[in-house]
């Protein structure tokens, strides 16, 4: 009898974070500081980035999230090792092996 893969969960830890580059539109419920956040062509608030991309809001000092409990309700859903932080991340593995650079919008 064949003894079953284990499967391995990715760990933030151990992750490039493509999450924190992902963009967040901002709803109007979330209790985001409107210095955290940016207006897109098409009049979207979202969550502002910075110059190499990583969302305002990561505290570069920990990487992690300064305003985890005020979080966007999107970031609140995103589950960590879940199907679409999966798919994001072969997403970006791919991408980075084929020399196709993180497209930020």
């Amino acid at each position: 009898m064949d003894t079953p893969t284990p499967i391995h969960k990715p760990l933030c830890a151990s992750c490039d974070a493509v999450c924190c580059r992902l963009t967040v539109v901002v709803q109007p419920e979330d209790r985001v500081p409107d210095y955290l956040t940016a207006r897109t062509l098409g009049g979207l608030t979202v969550m502002a980035r910075d110059e190499e991309g990583w969302c305002v809001a990561i505290d570069p000092a920990r990487m992690c999230c300064a305003i985890y409990d005020a979080r966007p309700d999107v970031c609140r859903r995103f589950v960590m090792s879940g199907p679409y932080c999966q798919e994001v991340r072969e997403d970006y593995r791919d991408r980075t092996v084929r020399g196709i650079p993180l497209r930020l919008y």
